[in-house]
């Protein structure tokens, strides 16, 4: 089980720092960076535009993660935002701009270059069984990580019930 654990860390570990090496060298020649390539390409995906609440969801990245880069986007005006009734820019969808379509393209043939070298010598058969083993994993990962959520909240509402109750009787005695 251990050395199942560790092939998997391992495995896991070594792609992702790849994935992220790769990104850096081929946004370097972009003028970009490495965290730029999943906005540019979600919002290319999406040509009405996302919201900084939308691509945190799908980036999977924090708020003040997606809203570093898209200032860095805007910025170099790669985007611009469509106006929302509130006028509030966290709500206001962006969109890729005329140079950041021009970006997105090049973004496309990077990864579809990276995912065909990453993919050599696996049959599609095996890329199937691959893909759907590790979204298992990953969904049973996710549910303890639920599971560990839930407990450390329980375990916290507890906590400061407990904290309120020993401040209110000390209060009391005094």
């Amino acid at each position: 089980m251990i050395e199942r654990f560790e092939k998997l860390t391992s495995g896991i570990t070594q792609v992702y720092k790849s994935i992220q090496r790769i990104k850096k060298h081929r946004m370097d020649s972009l003028g970009l960076k490495g965290s730029h390539v999943m906005c540019i390409y979600y919002l290319s995906k999406n040509p009405e535009g996302l919201t900084a609440a939308d691509l945190c969801s799908i980036c999977r990245e924090d708020k003040a993660g997606i809203s570093r880069i898209l200032s860095d986007l805007e910025m170099n005006q790669f985007i611009t935002y469509t106006i929302s009734p509130d006028k509030r820019k966290y709500r206001a969808k962006a969109v890729l701009t005329a140079r950041g379509s021009d970006c997105a393209l090049k973004v496309k043939d990077l990864i579809m270059s990276a995912v065909i070298s990453g993919g050599k010598g696996i049959s599609d058969e095996e890329r199937e069984l691959f893909y759907r083993v590790l979204f298992q994993v990953s969904e049973n990962l996710n549910e303890i990580c639920a599971k560990l959520d839930k407990e450390t909240e329980r375990i916290s509402n507890n906590h400061e019930s407990t904290e309120k109750d020993l401040l209110q009787g000390l209060s009391d005695s005094i």
